[in-house]
């Protein structure tokens, strides 16, 4: 990863205030990048993006990617040389409640961005991100290759594999050469963990909250097993495909998957054990069977990496415990007050020092 390539360039980003966006933002500011995010508003809810002051040294615009017409007009007149979309509806639950908002955004908000980055003649390379969900599973152990069946059980998980379908006909049809100098690729990821996410319906946040009140964090399904990796290690891989995209690279432009280690996947009761034993002061966990019927939610899922290893030279710096070594340390930290804006980037900075 070439950290210096990053200086002076204009990125815009979609989905800036949430988690992943979040701290994309303040590695890219740390970095030198002229920065634009676009998002929807965060209706004053609890976030990372407010806790550690985001917004500070970046222009962010509030907007809904479903809206094509504002959507073009900011990404014009920012000028990105790199486009990285993350906005999306990015919870399984809430895609049950509201299917229709989760289709619309995660499917056709796509689209938009893409017809505004092909009309806009300073992008160079753009990046989509998607999901480990949009695959077909099959609850199988091996993991998932690039060139595997899309597909989805819920609305969230099928809304991200048709994403990957329209990425794949846009990269057919315009981002190619002879007709746009824009190179594109998807990435996907999931279970991806760190201090500063607050979502709902999701095992860590939910626990860190469990624990600050000192009740006992209700586990649903402790025998799913996920790729459970922090934040900034997907991230460095999104960073490092637009960097090859930029340099006008088309042998990059498809499919990657960025993920743990095989050793490093772990199941939720694991997990939860090994963050409750790290937390200390008497954190602990029950396990509640799951009441509704209807919610549907694999229980093994796994990608396989070697792409991305073999061809991008991407690789797992830190191992699940270093993960939740350093969740602990952020949500410790913003418990006792500390500046979270400098906790962060201080994190951001120890992980840069590993890639060296």
């Amino acid at each position: 990863m070439n950290l210096d390539f990053w200086k002076g360039k204009k990125v815009f980003l979609t989905g800036h205030t949430g988690f992943k966006g979040s701290w994309l933002s303040l590695w890219l500011k740390n970095l030198g990048v002229e920065l634009t995010g676009y998002s929807i508003d965060l209706n004053s809810q609890k976030s990372f993006f407010n806790d550690a002051n985001i917004s500070d040294g970046m222009n962010s615009i509030i907007g809904d990617i479903r809206d094509l017409d504002f959507l073009k007009k900011s990404v014009t007149e920012a000028k990105p040389d790199i486009i990285i979309h993350m906005a999306a509806q990015a919870l399984v639950r809430d895609s049950y409640n509201n299917p229709v908002e989760t289709y619309s955004t995660n499917i056709m908000g796509t689209v938009n961005v893409f017809e505004a980055a092909k009309e806009c003649d300073s992008v160079r390379s753009l990046v989509n991100i998607t999901s480990d969900k949009c695959y077909e599973n099959k609850e199988r152990e091996k993991g998932y290759s690039e060139d595997e069946p899309m597909g989805g059980y819920d609305p969230y998980s099928s809304s991200k594999g048709c994403a990957e379908i329209v990425a794949s006909a846009y990269r057919s049809s315009f981002f190619k050469p002879n007709i746009n100098k824009i190179v594109m690729a998807s990435a996907r990821a999931g279970n991806v963990v760190g201090g500063g996410d607050w979502s709902k319906d999701r095992l860590i946040p939910d626990a860190i909250k469990s624990f600050y009140k000192n009740e006992a964090a209700i586990i649903r399904n402790p025998s799913a097993i996920r790729p459970w990796q922090f934040v900034l290690e997907p991230l460095r891989g999104y960073m490092m495909l637009a960097e090859k995209l930029y340099n006008g690279d088309y042998k990059y432009s498809s499919g990657w998957n960025f993920g743990p280690k095989n050793d490093d996947v772990r199941n939720v009761e694991w997990i939860i054990k090994n963050l409750s034993d790290k937390w200390g002061q008497n954190a602990n966990w029950k396990y509640e069977k799951e009441e509704s019927e209807i919610l549907h939610e694999a229980n093994y899922l796994k990608l396989d990496i070697t792409k991305a290893e073999n061809y991008l030279d991407w690789h797992p710096i830190l191992n699940i415990n270093e993960t939740l070594e350093l969740i602990i340390e952020w949500y410790k930290s913003f418990e006792a007050k500390e500046n979270i804006n400098k906790v962060s980037v201080n994190q951001i900075i120890k992980y840069q020092n590993l890639i060296k």
